[in-house]
């Protein structure tokens, strides 16, 4: 095959093929969040499982991110790009056939493989296409655009979808978009590679695997077996440990899969912390306010979806005007402002009740999305901008790596922070005689519960297990806030307000 495309030099419509690659990953990382109701019901998913239908997908992704950054830079990332669609689209029309909620886990711990072949390849590309660093940051604020859009269009597309469609078609609707990416990448898409090609650090990805796995594992499981649990002390030093074995591994080995050399560049390590905080936070926020929409406000999942959208147009434009801020008043105002932002708008959202309007929640979702939005696009610059030009697929891989870590770990955290204070509340003398620990898995089965309860009944119970809800999801967004705030008071320490013009591809530029 040949590693030229059929037309050259085509530089916008190379990004437009590579933006549109990484749009249908981003879109399917929160697509199954308003399906979660449906998904309990057809499925019977408890709310571990559907935690697990959400994480299965980003864990495995960010796992593999690291290596597959690194093969592509070896192997050449136009290649990697189409193999990674063609896959993506493959493990899609699976996850749309099976019948239970194991097997959905399954399907989508495929599909974060293909997605972990699909994404370091994409800012690999534009950082080899785009070599100038004024239109390089203006591509990469159109990416990070396109991934934030992503990520909250997700939620609106799947409830059109299960509106007018059947369950599956929120992985079918993967199969065309991929179809197109590909035909794009062969007609504009340039190959580039690292000309040294080191050799797979395999001992790395395995313990980056086993050490990150463990980690999300634990804390999705945590509120089942109780965070003073024995299993729970376990996962947590097991991961602790093997991610220290990871690190100290990587700084031996004389072909690392991740230097880990470059995190004391402080724009590189303050860059990614800002992409990690950023998007745990989104992620969290968004596992809980769907179901909000649906359980507490009874949207059906297209208005539940639709009423997302103002963190959409807000993360897009505030990714466009992130860099243009920077030129003037430098990245650390920048970034840090953006995470304040994003941490005044989860804590804002925490006050939302059962009666709370729909206006005063746009707004929160737009002060949110803005904060995302100035954040993300001039922190990945800081990444992408730290590394030569050669090693972009593992710079990007990292990048990408502390994305999906961080919405895993959002969903994880958020979700085991709700289910702990939502199954802690349901223990009052109103639901004497009701089948409380099923409740407590599911705001699903309590709902399916009530429906089938007096009336006279059914309003008392309805309003315990709201309150449950409700109390959960305020200190879910408040623990979000916080970590959102943590790393904008971080990143203000750590990442410098400039990086050096003399040198725009330095392979460890401190500044």
């Amino acid at each position: 095959m040949s590693t030229e495309p059929i037309f050259r030099n085509r530089p916008i419509a190379a990004l437009a093929v590579i933006c549109l690659g990484v749009f249908v990953i981003s879109v399917d990382a929160t697509i199954v969040n308003v399906a979660l109701p449906t998904l309990s019901r057809e499925l019977g998913a408890d709310t571990a499982q559907l935690q697990w239908i959400v994480d299965a997908y980003t864990l495995v992704m960010a796992g593999l991110l690291l290596s597959a950054g690194s093969l592509s830079d070896r192997y050449g990332r136009r290649g990697w790009l189409n193999s990674g669609l063609a896959l993506f689209a493959l493990t899609s029309a699976v996850a749309a056939q099976v019948n239970s909620a194991d097997a959905l886990i399954a399907a989508r711990a495929a599909m974060g493989v293909g997605a972990a072949v699909i994404f370091p390849t994409t800012l690999g590309l534009i950082t080899n296409i785009f070599t100038d660093p004024v239109p390089r940051a203006k591509a990469i604020g159109l990416w990070a655009a396109m991934v934030g859009v992503g990520v909250a269009v997700g939620p609106i597309s799947g409830g059109w979808l299960l509106e007018h469609f059947w369950w599956g078609s929120i992985f079918m609707v993967n199969i065309p978009i991929a179809a197109v990416a590909i035909a794009g990448g062969i007609l504009f898409v340039p190959s580039s590679r690292d000309p040294v090609a080191p050799r797979v650090d395999v001992p790395g990805l395995i313990l980056s695997a086993v050490g990150i796995t463990t980690l999300v594992y634990t804390v999705i499981e945590a509120p089942t077996w109780g965070w003073t649990n024995a299993k729970t002390t376990a996962g947590f030093a097991l991961s602790t440990a093997v991610l220290a074995g990871f690190a100290a591994w990587e700084r031996r080995s004389t072909h690392p899969m991740l230097d880990v050399s470059v995190f004391a560049n402080r724009r590189f390590s303050g860059g990614s912390l800002a992409v990690t905080a950023g998007f745990l936070t989104l992620f969290g926020f968004i596992f809980v306010i769907t179901q909000y929409f649906q359980f507490i406000k009874d949207y059906t999942a297209f208005q539940a979806g639709v009423r997302l959208l103002p963190v959409a147009a807000s993360i897009a434009l505030a990714s466009i005007l992130g860099p243009r801020l920077v030129e003037r008043i430098g990245s650390t105002a920048v970034v840090a402002g953006g995470l304040t932002v994003f941490a005044a708008g989860l804590a804002w959202a925490s006050t939302a009740d059962a009666a709370t309007p729909y206006v005063q929640i746009a707004m929160q979702m737009l002060l949110l999305g803005g904060g995302l939005g100035l954040t993300v696009s001039p922190a990945t610059e800081a990444i992408m901008g730290s590394l030569s030009v050669d090693k972009a697929g593992v710079g990007s891989a990292v990048n990408d790596t502390t994305r999906e870590l961080g919405g895993t770990l959002g969903v994880a955290i958020a979700g085991s922070v709700f289910a702990s204070v939502y199954s802690g509340r349901l223990g009052t003398t109103a639901l004497t005689g009701l089948p409380v620990d099923a409740m407590r898995h599911s705001m699903a089965v309590a709902h399916t519960v009530i429906g089938r309860l007096p009336i006279q009944q059914a309003g008392p119970v309805r309003a315990v297990v709201d309150r449950a809800f409700l109390d959960g999801m305020q200190v879910s967004s408040l623990v979000c806030a916080g970590i959102a705030l943590g790393a904008a008071i971080v990143v203000a320490w750590l990442l410098p307000a400039r990086a050096r013009l003399a040198t725009p591809f330095p392979e460890l530029a401190k500044a």
